[in-house]
């Protein structure tokens, strides 16, 4: 009975899957917009970013290097233009590359507990610390959007499905080890930064979400903390 309680728990509560890509970006293929001459309100952050040259101005070379990284990280509309969406994710990337290999630096999730999984919102990383020893990570991770946050907190894995795929959305969640009411670590075949994140889930690449799948187990400890930008 128990086992069936917690997946019907998974089936009515799942509110974290991506949705299909098509749904989410458009039916448009990105790559068929064209580049625009507007130069945007962050182009020099932007050019900088791309290691371009910094002078503020749009140019084709500049449209076609931002229009390349929308489109890797599936920023709409990719049309070259630097724009508040696009300097976000870069800024982002930017945040978490300063963190290093010290994600707890602040000292936010519990050293107390032994192995657990830590999630920071604001930054968009995750790692699996023991004690106050590193274990695994920090990896980029793609959390709830707005109206669909991934809920703060300490909980716990309380079940584990490495084929399980969403009754909901009817799409695949390979990896999925489940902490809060339908909300889990699981992999996506998304860009990490894809806005505007997913559905509650911490959406994580194969690799880093098989790595979890090794390195954690039922009943081990996850803490949330923070807020995810935009939300």
């Amino acid at each position: 009975m128990g086992d069936i309680r917690r997946r019907g728990a998974v089936a009515l509560g799942i509110t974290a899957l991506v949705t299909p890509l098509t749904l989410a970006l458009g039916t448009a293929p990105a790559g068929a917009a064209s580049c625009t001459t507007q130069t945007g309100p962050y182009q020099k952050q932007v050019e900088k970013f791309l290691g371009r040259p910094v002078d503020g101005r749009q140019s084709s070379a500049d449209c076609k290097a931002i229009q390349a990284f929308q489109n890797k990280h599936g920023i709409t509309p990719a049309v070259g233009y630097a724009g508040p969406v696009t300097w976000g994710v870069m800024d982002l990337m930017n945040k978490q590359k300063a963190v290093g290999n010290k994600p707890n630096k602040d000292g936010k999730c519990p050293v107390n507990k032994g192995r657990i999984a830590c999630v920071n919102l604001t930054l968009q990383l995750s790692w699996i610390q023991d004690g106050d020893r590193l274990v695994y990570g920090p990896v980029p991770v793609r959390t709830g959007r707005n109206g669909y946050e991934t809920r703060t907190g300490l909980k716990k894995i309380y079940w584990r499905d490495i084929d399980h795929v969403s009754s909901v959305y009817h799409v695949p969640m390979p990896y999925s080890q489940f902490f809060d009411g339908g909300q889990a670590f699981h992999s996506v075949g998304l860009s990490m930064w894809n806005p505007p994140g997913s559905h509650g889930c911490v959406n994580m690449t194969k690799t880093d979400a098989k790595k979890y799948w090794s390195l954690l187990k039922t009943g081990d400890d996850v803490f949330v903390y923070g807020r995810k930008p935009g939300t």
